[in-house]
C-alpha cells in the first residue's frame, strides 16, 4: 500500500486493496493502522476516503527501507507482474521526484554539464535551463539527495526535485503509464534533453496497455 501511495496521489481504500490483493475489510484494518501512526493521512469528502501518504519525509523513509531492502517486493508470477515491475525500475515517481533509471540517468548527466553542483543545488547555468522548462523560481533552491531503491544510487529530492518532476509531466516530456506511478520519457522529452546537451539512451520499448513506450534514457 505504502510503495501505491508513493505515486504522490490520494487513492481509496477499496483501491489500495485490489492492489495488494486484499479483501477491503483487510484493507481498511491496514489503512486505519497507517493512520493511527501518522504514515497516512485519512481525507474524507462526502461518502468517500481518499488515503495519502502523510508526507514527503515519509515518502522519503518508505524509499530509503526499499534502498536496504535485499530483494525486489514480492508479486504473483505473471507477464503482468514481471511487466509492472520492469516499468517501475525503468522510471516511475518517488512521491514527488523522477526515480528509477530515468530519475537516476537525468540527475547524473544534469551534474555531468553543470546545472547542478557537487552540493545538489542549481547552478546559475541550471537556473537559466530550468526556468525554461518552467520550473518556479521558488522550487530551485534546495534539491537534496534521495537513495533510489532499486538502483541505489541517488535520484534528485527536495522542493527542487518536486519542482522539476512536475514541470517534465506537465509539458508530458514525461508521461505516465497507466494508472500505475510507473513513467516515461516521451519523444518530445528526448527532444528537450538533447537540446539542452543531455545524451539520451538508445530508447528501450515496452508494451503497456497497447502502447509502445519509451521506457529509459
Amino acid at each position: 500500500m505504502c510503495a501505491a501511495l508513493m505515486d504522490g496521489r490520494a487513492w481509496t481504500v477499496g483501491e489500495l486493496g485490489n492492489y495488494a490483493g486484499l479483501a477491503r475489510s483487510t484493507a481498511s484494518e491496514h489503512v486505519d493502522a497507517l493512520v493511527a501512526h501518522g504514515i497516512v493521512r485519512d481525507i474524507r469528502q462526502g461518502r468517500h476516503r481518499y488515503i495519502r501518504l502523510a508526507g514527503e519525509d515519509v515518502a522519503h523513509v518508505i524509499e530509503c527501507l526499499g534502498a536496504l531492502a535485499s530483494s525486489d517486493l514480492p508479486t504473483p508470477h505473471s507477464l503482468i507482474a514481471s511487466r509492472a515491475n520492469t516499468n517501475l525500475r525503468e522510471g516511475r515517481t518517488c512521491y514527488q521526484h523522477l526515480a528509477g533509471k530515468l530519475g537516476v540517468s537525468l540527475v547524473e548527466q544534469l551534474q555531468d554539464r553543470d546545472y547542478i553542483d557537487s552540493q545538489w543545488q542549481v547552478t546559475r547555468r541550471g537556473r537559466r535551463l530550468f526556468t525554461q522548462w518552467g520550473v518556479p523560481i521558488t522550487m530551485l533552491t534546495t534539491g537534496t539527495p534521495c537513495m533510489d531503491s532499486t538502483e541505489r544510487r541517488f535520484h534528485l529530492g527536495g522542493p527542487f526535485g518536486t519542482g522539476l518532476c512536475k514541470a517534465l509531466l506537465h509539458r508530458e516530456w514525461v508521461a505516465r503509464i497507466g494508472r500505475t506511478r510507473a513513467v516515461r520519457l516521451t519523444a518530445t522529452g528526448r527532444e528537450a534533453l538533447i537540446d539542452a546537451g543531455l545524451a539520451p539512451g538508445s530508447p528501450a520499448t515496452i508494451d503497456d496497455d497497447d502502447h509502445r513506450d519509451l521506457a529509459s534514457l
